[in-house]
């Protein structure tokens, strides 16, 4: 397989599996994607969204129901996995317990005839770039989690592959194993200089490794876009809630002018509030708890409630605030801030997300 290719290309990929009563589903949905050399893509969303199954699709691992993959000019999917040439790294590490750390990772040189002459010294750039010098000797079980999937990462690279396919590599690591981690996978994408596609439902992940996010639902594509895109301008209200805006209200539209929006219900009304386009009378509201503020007085975009809830996070506290008529806010406020407490939260406009209900 070539090294230099210039994309790879998703063309309606579909993959159907036989559900309940031998009823079809498509756990993949005419997913299209364009992933440009030395690009980071993280396939976004929570489990049983599609997100594996089109990691297994690219691998080869999985047949496709319908839809094509190109590399470049090649058609790919009718290939096995083994003539597709990508390296991969898995969830659970899947190393040989009984082999080497060395062994292990020239594993896949090996089974493609490489001369041992030159695995040598293969292995040793690979040891070297996931900064593991000095362990070739150990086996597996000697390596603490993260240094283990150090060792995975150095299978998938040391084969030189165009492309490199990570399914939630970090999950099985301690938080601080998955920052430090985390930070390590990324510096090696921009040494290798060629494209990764990385799964995983961690916002946190996706945000901070990747060029684009593909974030998705029921085996379908919501958005693609970069990470501050998909952050601050959610294109739904499904990529809104998995984005953190834990607060979506359903509130009758009072007037609409422009590309802005007043919005109320019972105990709240919001004016200037930018929007997407809207047909009816309702719209869905989201906000997300740290834009929301506490403040010492009433007035214009500010709500009454009383403090329900208070879990303390160190450096502010999560509030759960209940207006008069019912309505919970999760709001980040400070520590000192009581369970029965009245207060007044003020809505950032600017912050506030509307979309239709």
């Amino acid at each position: 397989m070539k090294h230099d290719f210039t994309e790879l290309r998703l063309d309606r990929v579909t993959r159907r599996f036989a559900g309940a009563g031998g009823k079809a589903f498509n756990a993949l949905d005419e997913m299209t994607l364009t992933v440009r050399r030395g690009e980071f893509i993280a396939l976004l969303g929570p489990s049983g969204c599609g997100k594996s199954t089109a990691l297994n699709c690219i691998a080869g691992l999985l047949d496709l129901s319908g839809g094509g993959i190109w590399l470049d000019e090649l058609r790919i999917d009718t290939l096995p996995p083994e003539r597709r040439g990508f390296g991969m790294v898995f969830q659970n590490y899947a190393l040989f317990p009984h082999m080497s750390v060395e062994r292990n990772i020239g594993f896949g040189l090996r089974m493609r005839g490489v001369a041992a002459s030159e695995i040598a010294p293969r292995v040793e750039r690979a040891l070297s770039m996931v900064q593991l010098a000095g362990q070739a000797h150990k086996l597996p079980g000697q390596l603490s989690g993260g240094q283990q999937q150090r060792v995975a990462i150095a299978r998938a690279i040391v084969i030189e592959p165009p492309l490199i396919l990570m399914d939630e590599p970090l999950s099985n690591l301690d938080a601080k194993l998955r920052i430090e981690t985390r930070a390590e996978i990324r510096r090696i994408h921009r040494e290798l200089d060629r494209a990764t596609i990385y799964v995983t439902h961690d916002q946190d992940e996706a945000l901070s490794l990747a060029d684009r996010i593909v974030v998705m639902k029921d085996g379908a594509v919501q958005q693609i876009a970069p990470p501050p895109d998909v952050y601050s301008q959610p294109a739904n209200l499904h990529v809104a809630r998995f984005m953190g805006y834990r607060n979506v209200l359903a509130l009758d539209v009072v007037r609409q002018e422009g590309d802005r929006v007043e919005v109320a219900g019972p105990d709240i009304a919001l004016t200037g509030v930018r929007k997407q386009p809207l047909s009816g009378t309702r719209a869905a509201v989201a906000i997300r708890p740290e834009e929301i503020d506490i403040t010492d007085a009433g007035g214009a975009n500010t709500i009454a409630g009383r403090v329900d809830n208070v879990e303390y996070c160190g450096r502010d506290a999560l509030l759960d605030v209940i207006t008069p008529s019912g309505t919970l806010l999760h709001v980040r406020g400070p520590v000192h801030i009581r369970r029965g407490d009245n207060v007044h939260v003020r809505v950032p406009v600017e912050r506030v997300l509307v979309y239709p209900e």
